[in-house]
Formats: C-alpha cells, sequence, structure tokens
C-alpha cells in the first residue's frame, strides 16, 4: 500500500498540475498562520551522506595527538589565517571553510554535538545510513523511518505537504503510514495538458480503490499548492544568496515551502561526497564551502520564521582518527552533529569528550569514541520541539534517553 501511494504520488505530480489552490486549505489552521496565530514547529533533517569527517569539520585543536596522528591532514590551530580553525571555546574549531556558520554559533542559535553517533559498530556506508534512518541501530528489519513516525496525528485536515523529501525519490526516513511527497524541483510541477489532468482527477476521485482515492484526492491538492505557490516569484530575503549547487537549491526550495505557510511539517535534504579515503583536504573543503555556505543561506533567508525551525545535520559514521597513507580517512565510529534554530541553546559544544591521548581512549584503538547515542539528540528535537513525547513509538528499542539540554523544557 506504501510503495502504491509513493508511486502514485511521484507519478502524477511530475506530470500534472490544474487549477487554484484547494479550498481546504484556505479554512484550515495553516492559513490561520499567516495572520498571526501560533504557527506550527519544523523539523529539517540534513544528511551527510559518505561519513564526513567530523574530527576535521569540527577541530578538537586542543588535543596535541590530534596532529600526531594526523601529520599531514590536520586543521592549523586558531592563529587568524584562512587556513586555520576556527576557535569557538578554546578547545574546539571549525573547518575554515564553516567561516559562514560562526555568526550563528555567536548568535547562540548553533549548537554543536561532539562523539555523537549510532551505537551500533558497523561501518558499512548501507547499513550504517538504513540504521540512522530508520532509527533503529542494528536492526535491518523496520520497514518505515524515524521521522514519519515523529509525525502526530493531525487536528483538523492535514496538509498533503506535512512531509516533504527534497531529491528525486522518498527517503528512508520519511516513509511509512504518514503520507509523505518527494519533490525534485518545485519548478518542474507544470501544466501540461488540462484536459488530461481534469480526467485522471475525476478518475482518482470517483474510484472504489480507497487507496487510490485518497492518493488521488491528496496527489492533485498537492499539485494545486505547488501551481499555487509557483506563481509567485521568489527571491531569497535578508539578501541570503544559495551557492548554486543541488543542495543549495534544495534548501532554497525548503526556504520557500516553509515561508509559503502550505504545512510543512519536517522536511528532508541530502549531501554526498563526503567518503574521504583519498587526498581529503579538498574535497572535505569544498564540500564544506557548500554546506556551510547553503545553511548559512537557508538560516538568513528565514529569518524571525527560524524561531519555529529546527535544523539538525547526521552523517552515518566518523572517521579514523588516524590518517591513511593517501592522506585520507577510512571508515570510522563517533561523529559530530549540527543543531540550528532559534529556541536552540547554542553558542556551545555539547558532549561528553572522550579524548584521544592514547589508544585505549579510541574505539577500537582507532576511531574517535561514541559518547552520544544519535537518538539523544533527535529524541530531544522530536519530544521539546515536535512536541512529540512518545519516544518509544518514534525510536523502538531507544531505553533511557539522555537529553543534552538542546532546547529549553517546555
Amino acid at each position: 500500500m506504501n510503495t502504491r501511494r509513493v508511486f502514485l504520488k511521484n507519478s502524477a505530480l511530475a506530470i500534472f498540475g490544474v487549477g487554484a489552490i484547494p479550498s481546504w486549505l484556505t479554512r484550515s489552521v495553516y492559513a490561520g498562520d499567516v495572520h498571526g496565530k501560533r504557527r506550527k514547529k519544523i523539523l529539517v533533517a540534513i544528511f551527510q551522506r559518505g561519513a564526513v569527517d567530523g574530527l576535521n569539520m569540527v577541530v578538537p585543536f586542543g588535543e596535541p595527538r590530534y596532529y600526531q596522528l594526523r601529520p599531514s591532514i590536520a586543521i592549523p590551530r586558531p592563529d587568524g589565517t584562512p587556513a586555520s580553525a576556527i576557535d569557538l571555546d578554546g578547545f574546539f574549531g571549525l573547518h575554515p571553510s564553516l567561516a559562514s556558520l560562526k555568526p550563528m554559533f555567536n548568535a547562540r542559535h548553533l549548537a554543536i554535538v561532539d562523539a555523537v553517533g549510532s551505537p551500533d559498530p558497523t561501518r558499512s556506508h548501507f547499513d550504517a545510513q538504513d540504521y540512522m534512518e530508520s532509527g533503529t541501530p542494528g536492526l535491518k528489519a523496520t520497514g518505515d523511518g524515524w521521522m514519519n513516525r515523529a509525525l502526530l496525528k493531525p487536528v483538523g485536515p492535514a496538509s498533503p505537504l506535512r512531509a516533504v523529501s527534497l531529491g528525486s525519490g522518498l527517503s528512508r526516513t520519511l516513509r511509512g503510514p504518514n503520507d509523505a511527497i518527494a519533490v525534485n524541483n518545485l519548478n518542474d510541477f507544470q501544466v501540461k495538458d488540462q484536459k488530461s489532468a481534469a480526467t485522471f482527477e475525476s478518475m482518482y476521485d470517483h474510484s472504489h480503490d480507497t487507496v487510490l482515492h485518497g492518493t488521488g484526492k491528496e496527489t492533485f491538492s498537492a499539485v494545486k499548492i505547488m501551481q499555487s505557490i509557483q506563481k509567485q516569484r521568489y527571491t531569497p530575503a535578508n539578501g541570503a544568496k544559495y551557492p548554486g549547487g543541488k543542495f543549495g537549491q534544495n534548501l532554497q526550495q525548503i526556504a520557500r515551502l516553509i515561508k509559503a505557510d502550505v504545512g510543512v511539517e519536517v522536511a528532508f535534504a541530502e549531501i554526498g561526497g563526503w567518503d574521504t579515503h583519498v587526498n581529503e583536504a579538498n574535497q572535505l573543503s569544498n564540500n564544506l564551502t557548500e554546506f556551510g555556505q547553503s545553511l548559512a543561506a537557508l538560516y538568513q533567508d528565514l529569518g524571525d520564521r527560524m524561531e519555529d525551525v529546527t535544523v539538525v545535520t547526521m552523517s552515518e559514521f566518523g572517521r579514523t582518527v588516524r590518517e591513511n597513507g593517501d592522506r585520507g580517512t577510512d571508515h570510522g565510529h563517533a561523529n559530530v552533529m549540527f543543531v540550528m534554530g532559534g529556541d536552540i541553546r547554542g553558542g556551545k559544544v555539547y558532549g561528553d569528550w572522550p579524548g584521544l591521548a592514547d589508544d585505549e581512549q579510541l574505539y577500537e584503538g582507532r576511531d574517535l569514541n561514541l559518547t552520544t547515542d544519535f537518538r539523544d539528540v533527535l529524541g530531544e528535537l522530536v519530544a521539546r520541539h515536535m512536541g512529540n513525547r512518545n519516544l518509544k513509538a518514534v525510536f523502538p528499542g531507544y531505553e533511557n534517553p539522555r537529553f543534552r539540554g538542546l532546547l529549553p523544557v517546555a
């Protein structure tokens, strides 16, 4: 059933677009938001596929052994030069390519969680990504994703755009019983054939198959909303400039959907290219520049809307503490996560630092040790930002959550 729903939505959305915005939207809770009522909280999750090197993303320059184990790829200690780390707290620093994020950290709207990740020890990209998106480390049988399960039962009419995956297909984390939709590009939703579109809409509307009927209604509602958004020319606010790559484009589209007040509650985007086994320096620098500038543009573009939005970043695992013989790093264990938002208690690096001083402090003598379960971070955002406190349902098998204080207690 779920597979058919996703297929039908993706197919119809790519082909048809008809009419004006559906009437249900004008009388829904979202329309009231535009006129000053309390808006829904929105969670945006970003996946860095390929296992980013968290030790060079957030540099532990206060650890002498970091420089001993990475003689050619370590980021220099902060000294004010363009190639050196950007000091955060006297021990940790940002990679210089993430300079665009420092103002957010200074404004306490960006928090960093270090030595964080999945407790499952796999070094398989596929398995680790699956576990993180399903929210069930070590369990391959989970059919749906944690973001889908995190959605609360709607009060009143639910927007067909409440859960949006930016990309060509629906992300693993948004699959499940709650309706979710994949959007590759907002501007691709064009009217191809008004007569055929109307015929298909009527066919779905009169179908005796409840799945087809429901899917068709939601699909054409979504198409109409997309068409109404397209009619408005979009210019990023506050001088925000998104990078020209796909990731920057996707974050701009998320901002556009959020500001259109069409009922988005969760959104997902991804950026690849982090598997830095060989000649890491240039690849990591280029990727982090796009990553940081895109996040900074989203933050600037949304302006005061960031009070309702939280962005969290994650990657399937980290990389080895020692550099390899090809001036790169291999598959590791613990990593780093960023959390950004207007109500985030930022300006701080969270987590218990395990140290790099000797091999006994490392995981299996080679990797950064894990001290924070990634579900501790996501669970706090789901409970305190989205308001879903049933974490046992969102993260099955997750016991004894340990929140870090990223958000104030409601």
